[in-house]
């Protein structure tokens, strides 16, 4: 980077100091590691040789550090698909059950908030649609931050609530589902073939909780891709200008994600992985009562602490999902 001519090219340049720090976020933790595991072996072999207590405890200690830093590295290299170092786009659609099922959007999508606050991502909703009486009917939101999307990838699936319902007169037990769908971000570097021609566009007024506008104008923005039937909608902005442009941006993701599909049949397609909104279908399921229990049917992963991961702490399960599925999983 220090050579004559390096920023000539800025666009050249970015893409290598990119890669640069895509390589160091591997060899600086692995040097780290190693440099420490040296050093333990040395004090493992002083302690055999001249028993000392705290020295002893110390080492327990530092063996236990190392062995978390060891996962994470492990984990780390199950985020090396094409797309994982993404930025992720994540929608919310409840199925049936109404409210109940809103409502339970609503719940995810706090989640996934969560979630990332934890993990310093910002969150950006790009289109929301909110329920009649609860909850939301949709939501798209952009989750900015490293490896967003191979972390996040994790979720794509149908989720189950078990739980007495708040909006029964009768307090009986609701069974609820919701499916999320996560697509990688792309930028200007990918290319997708999208031509005016090929896009229709319809205008329409923002509107918020019981069908409030949010504006007087005309704002919002659906954009239908009509080779492939991609719907996207936007009305976050007050603007219809950037309203559209956000649009496009997540017609983008969409298209990007479903040549990915499209090249990969033998693994997966789309119309696979969004499979119907009901029972027989959740990779996830959610009991708050008679018991409370977090259960991911794909790695049998069971979390007893049903509000600690509705408030984000879903590390568990996604890591348990890298791990069994590796770079399968897509």
């Amino acid at each position: 980077m220090t050579t004559p001519g390096f920023w000539d090219d800025p666009d050249k340049a970015r893409e290598i100091v990119e890669e640069v720090r895509r390589i160091k976020r591997w060899t600086e933790p692995f040097d780290d590691l190693s440099h420490r595991l040296a050093e333990a072996r040395e004090l493992a072999q002083l302690v055999e040789q001249e028993p000392d207590e705290e020295l002893a405890v110390g080492l327990e200690e530092e063996a236990a550090r190392l062995e978390q830093g060891m996962e994470a590295l492990e984990l780390q290299g199950m985020l090396q698909g094409p797309d994982d170092q993404r930025d992720a786009l994540l929608t919310i659609h409840p199925g049936a059950g109404g409210t109940e099922s809103q409502d339970w959007a609503e719940m995810l999508m706090r989640m996934y908030s969560r979630w990332a606050e934890r993990h310093g991502c910002a969150v950006h909703v790009l289109d929301l649609v909110a329920g009649e009486e609860a909850g939301i009917k949709s939501v798209a939101m952009e989750i900015r931050g490293e490896y967003a999307y191979g972390y996040l990838k994790a979720e794509k699936g149908v989720h189950r609530l078990v739980r007495i319902s708040p909006f029964d007169a009768q307090s009986r037990r609701h069974t609820s589902f919701a499916s999320v769908f996560v697509y990688p971000v792309v930028d200007d570097s990918v290319e997708i073939d999208l031509r005016d021609e090929d896009i229709e566009m319809e205008v329409f007024r923002a509107s918020g909780a019981g069908g409030q506008h949010v504006n007087k104008t005309s704002s919002a923005v659906r954009l239908r891709h009509v080779p492939s039937g991609v719907v996207v909608s936007c009305q976050q902005e007050r603007s219809q200008h950037k309203n559209r442009a956000t649009a496009l941006k997540m017609l983008k993701a969409a298209l990007y994600q479903r040549a990915i599909e499209e090249r990969e049949k033998k693994r997966a397609e789309i119309e696979a992985t969004k499979t119907d909104i009901s029972w027989g279908n959740q990779i996830r399921s959610y009991v708050f009562q008679p018991y409370t229990m977090v259960n991911d049917h794909r790695t049998e992963m069971k979390v007893s602490d049903v509000q600690s991961v509705m408030d984000g702490d879903i590390d568990e399960f996604i890591e348990s999902f890298l791990k069994k599925f590796g770079s399968k999983a897509a």
